[in-house]
């Protein structure tokens, strides 16, 4: 029996596929064939949760405590989260201003949802992460990508915004470190970015997912800015938590009724077990145990990132946070898609072509996830160096 289907909201056609995730997909079938695959296209740590963690969890399964938890979160979490931007970032927020969602990408579909109308547009990179155009396109607002490169850090700056401003721009997105380069925004040139948008009556979201995993310099929040700004943050990157689906906002505090409506409605709560697995994140030997694999992601990032130079490719911003190299393929191929694809089938190394971050020279750029162990990067490097000189364009 043959049923028509009724028609899909027309949002959809403008919601793209997500490459990486496809990417994946092949990697793993390749592996169940029995292939050895290594998969630097996914930006997940290898680390897990840390035993504390998971025992918090245990523990308050065990006790029953898996009912609905208050919209915002846990009270004690609200408050954990608070201490943490004192303790880490020297900044007094209120715990009444933490805003506990189903994650960073919970997190920003919350502010799309309060801040966007239809028609909106609202300023990004480009490249910039897929989803974050994802969450405005979810409500009918409009992703205004502005083209980045070297010469910003693949960054927004307050120059390019104000050229880009106009009448129908409402906000920006921008995100520090920033996935898909790894690299962050200088801390005074935040400042001017905010300023503007400011002066114009918009607001801006600061992803703050990676601000833990901060090399270079020290890591220092928007929230230093004021307490208009919307800043997110999430278990998953540095807290090694990206299934526990655990992330937070901080809001202004007018704010905060309309966050908590949006999640009764909608979300009814973040995961009650995830939020008492996390209460134990921020104990001090917990914390001494991810600034260790903090310290391994750096040493990976510093074996890495040399080691494709002297491979032929292109790094033309060294990262400064998160897990990612943002590398240029150009001497091997002209389109980065279908040489990532040839890489991942002939010698089972699996990046992420630039198609995923946007239209600035995609196919010029793949995006590599230093978030696995270095013996695996340096298989990696073995594989590329007896396979790439017989792609080398001549």
């Amino acid at each position: 029996m043959i049923k028509t289907l009724p028609p899909l909201a027309n949002r959809m056609d403008r919601i793209l596929p997500f490459q990486a995730m496809e990417l994946v997909k092949q990697a793993d079938i390749l592996a169940s064939q029995g292939r050895s695959v290594i998969k630097m296209s996914i930006g997940e740590p290898d680390f897990t949760a840390p035993p504390a963690v998971v025992e918090a969890l245990i523990q308050a399964a065990q006790a029953g405590a898996t009912g609905y938890t208050q919209a915002l979160g846990l009270r004690p979490l609200r408050e954990a989260i608070a201490r943490y931007y004192k303790t880490a970032y020297g900044v007094d927020i209120s715990p009444e201003r933490v805003v506990v969602t189903s994650g960073a990408s919970g997190a920003l579909t919350l502010a799309a949802c309060a801040l966007v109308n239809a028609g909106d547009k609202v300023l990004l990179s480009d490249p910039t992460y897929p989803c974050n155009s994802q969450y405005i396109n979810a409500f009918d607002g409009v992703p205004t990508l502005i083209p980045v490169g070297p010469d910003t850090r693949f960054q927004l700056t307050a120059e390019l915004i104000a050229a880009h401003w106009t009448e129908e721009v409402k906000g920006t997105l921008i995100a520090s470190p920033a996935n898909p380069t790894g690299t962050s925004i200088p801390f005074d040139e935040l400042g001017k970015i905010i300023e503007f948008v400011r002066s114009r009556g918009g607001f801006t979201i600061v992803d703050e997912i990676y601000l833990g995993l901060s090399y270079d310099h020290p890591a220092r929040t928007a929230l230093e800015y004021g307490d208009d700004i919307i800043v997110t943050n999430s278990f998953s990157k540095f807290f090694n938590m990206t299934g526990w689906r655990l992330g937070w906002l901080i809001v202004p505090p007018d704010f905060v009724p309309t966050f908590e409506k949006l999640i009764q409605h909608l979300v009814i709560c973040p995961s009650a077990l995830s939020q008492y697995g996390a209460l134990a994140c921020f104990t001090p030997e917990t914390m001494a145990l991810y600034e260790e694999r903090k310290n391994e992601l750096r040493s990976r990032r510093d074996y890495i990132v040399p080691a494709l130079k002297d491979l032929g490719f292109g790094v033309p911003v060294d990262p400064d946070g998160a897990f990612y190299v943002y590398l240029d393929c150009s001497a091997f191929s002209t389109d980065s898609t279908q040489f990532a694809q040839q890489m991942l089938q002939e010698i089972g190394v699996a990046m992420t072509p630039g198609l995923d971050f946007g239209a600035a020279a995609p196919k010029r750029y793949l995006r590599l996830s230093y978030a696995t162990d270095l013996e695996q990067l340096r298989e990696a490097v073995e594989r590329m160096r007896v396979w790439l000189p017989t792609q080398r364009i001549a």
